[in-house]
């Protein structure tokens, strides 16, 4: 599998850490988001790979590609379904999805590449004003997790969901704006559960091959 990734990127990030959980090999295909002009995702190569232009999409052996993350862990989820990603019982499940969606649908749409460019070239705002709409949606969406989630040690108990996926990689993006999280004790420690393990700690930005040396 070839994985169309950027080391900030928390959604290749979440990408990474299933495969890791599901013990995948892959090789990784840097796209530099920031590269110099608005950015190698724009590139006409690989807007043939991805028409949408963004990371992550992962390649398949059969040579498909696949998009976006949540569709792309599903499908890992279906088709290696060891260790499952999502509980067996449904209402289990719903709780797990709706802490994923908080975090995919709510608050990581609004600190994204995009939006944020958007707000600095279209709108004139300042790097500081530009974090500080990140922080408030951040912490928005985390107020409701921290009530959601049941630290045990992962986001919904002793073993690891789809939750905890998408959870690491958006307190990656909260601590590079350097965003207070004292205040969620929860999420927190499931974010130190997270992290011992390889599966995870493997998949930070800081140790990617595209990472800053």
């Amino acid at each position: 599998m070839t994985l169309y990734s950027f080391f900030r990127s928390s959604a290749a990030f979440r990408v990474r850490i299933a495969l890791n959980l599901k013990g995948l090999p892959f090789e990784t295909v840097p796209i530099d988001l920031l590269a110099k002009g608005d950015g190698e995702q724009f590139s006409g190569a690989f807007r043939a790979v991805n028409p949408q232009m963004r990371v992550p999409a992962l390649k398949l052996p059969s040579s498909d590609v696949l998009l976006q993350s949540l569709a792309i862990i599903d499908y890992l989820d279906e088709v290696y379904p060891e260790p499952p990603l999502l509980p067996g019982d449904p209402l289990a499940r719903a709780k797990v999805r709706a802490v994923t969606l908080i975090i995919a649908a709510d608050i990581h749409p609004l600190n994204n590449i995009g939006p944020l460019r958007y707000l600095k070239r279209t709108l004139g705002h300042d790097q500081s004003e530009i974090d500080a709409w990140s922080a408030h949606w951040i912490g928005a969406g985390f107020e409701a997790v921290e009530r959601l989630i049941d630290p045990g040690p992962y986001a919904f108990g002793a073993a690891v969901t789809l939750a905890d996926v998408c959870l690491v990689p958006q307190l990656a993006n909260a601590r590079r704006i350097s965003m207070p999280l004292e205040r969620f004790p929860k999420i927190l420690a499931v974010e130190s559960a997270c992290l011992a393990l390889p599966a995870f700690a493997e998949a930070r930005p800081e140790v990617q091959p595209d990472a800053p040396g």
